[in-house]
């Protein structure tokens, strides 16, 4: 019986802990906004300037993923990584796509949009309103997942690593010769971390190097909506 009571009360002493860290440390939920370009794209520097100028509204998450698929019009894309060309081609089936376009905008990974379109990122932000899952937390090297509903049995816990802030990059080949494309929150790194399966959870939270943002992200799988997100 003491061995019960002694499990019992550090299970619960678990449970105050993993509480006080979503309490303390949980943000605002957030609008999650990708924007899937390239720098081999002539249609994408405008989508870039829309992303800059949401960057820093309140409650909004905005990433910068660059594919790859226009590599071959002459200009390598600097930040591309075909994880990121995956990721968006893996959106395209559950939003009614047959396949990926640029600059395509994905607003909590439900609703897309071209993001090259005056006011139509701002546009789905206000229609996309903030995810609605689990409470979310990133501190002391750890990611804390609440309770909730999970979709199909398990979520997918995504980490993404960004440069915060615009960098400038100059294109010396392909449709974008001679110009200079500021870039917004650009993404250098997506790894999946575990799943979640709606029960309250608690991962290690790796280190970030290079002087990299971190934001995480917890999503249906398949490319389904995202229920929760956090960034430092």
């Amino acid at each position: 019986m003491t061995g019960l009571k002694t499990r019992i009360g550090r299970a619960l002493l678990a449970g105050a802990a993993l509480a006080a860290t979503l309490g303390a440390a949980s943000a605002q939920p957030l609008t999650v906004v990708e924007l899937f370009t390239s720098q081999g794209c002539s249609s994408c520097p405008p989508a870039n300037a829309n992303l800059i100028k949401v960057k820093d509204q309140p409650g909004v998450l905005a990433l910068s993923f660059n594919v790859t698929y226009w590599d071959y019009l002459g200009w390598k894309d600097t930040f591309g990584r075909k994880e990121f060309t995956e990721r968006q081609v893996t959106y395209e089936p559950p939003l009614g796509h047959d396949g990926p376009f640029t600059p395509q905008v994905v607003v909590n990974g439900s609703q897309d949009g071209v993001g090259a379109a005056p006011g139509e990122i701002q546009s789905l932000i206000a229609k996309g309103g903030h995810t609605q899952g689990p409470e979310l937390a990133l501190g002391n090297g750890k990611v804390s997942i609440g309770a909730g509903k999970a979709p199909r049995g398990a979520a997918d816990i995504w980490l993404v690593r960004y440069d915060k802030g615009v960098v400038e990059v100059p294109v010396a080949r392909g449709e974008n010769t001679g110009r200079t494309l500021p870039h917004a929150n650009v993404v250098h790194a997506l790894q999946r971390l575990g799943s979640w399966n709606g029960q309250a959870t608690t991962l290690p939270l790796p280190a970030a190097t290079g002087g990299l943002s971190t934001a995480v992200l917890v999503q249906a799988p398949h490319g389904g909506p995202i229920l929760a997100a956090a960034a430092n």
